[in-house]
């Protein structure tokens, strides 16, 4: 009986231990740099920070600045661990794609398929559109250039 009571009790625990990467949120520490040239360019925005590793060997840090820019607007700001501005994303409706953007997205998906819009500006300045779709229960990134032609379709898992 107390072999049974002990394998019960390892069983539990390591059920319990398994379960706490799952829901646990990562405190992420911003570097001051990089907070700093978030207050000074969006001043008065609560941002909510998060960290991704970037690159070939997934060896650079950028840290994603997500706020509200008013009641239905998003909007991520992306900073190099210097506080270099890396990428700038800003939520969008429809109406403000260019012209051949909507028309491409008309003429190859359904409207209930676009699930998110935005404008992105990166550190060079050149912008670009990208939008979601889900088509066939997959979930792709479909990227448009400044002027709104087709540049390039991504799955995402």
């Amino acid at each position: 009986m107390k072999n049974v009571f002990l394998s019960f009790t390892f069983l539990c625990s390591s059920f319990l231990i398994a379960q706490e990467g799952t829901n646990m949120k990562k405190v992420i520490t911003t570097p001051e740099k990089v907070r700093f040239a978030f207050e000074r360019e969006y001043p008065g925005k609560v941002p909510v920070w998060s960290e991704e590793y970037v690159g070939d060997d997934a060896d650079e840090i950028r840290f994603e600045a997500r706020y509200n820019v008013d009641d239905r607007t998003k909007a991520v700001a992306i900073y190099d661990n210097l506080g270099n501005m890396k990428a700038y994303e800003l939520q969008i409706p429809f109406k403000q794609l260019p012209i051949k953007a909507q028309s491409y997205l008309k003429k190859n998906y359904k409207a209930k398929a676009i699930q998110e819009i935005a404008m992105v500006v990166d550190d060079k300045k050149k912008t670009t559109y990208e939008v979601g779709v889900t088509k066939d229960t997959k979930f792709y990134d479909i990227v448009f250039d400044a002027e709104g032609g087709f540049d390039v379709s991504v799955e995402k898992n």
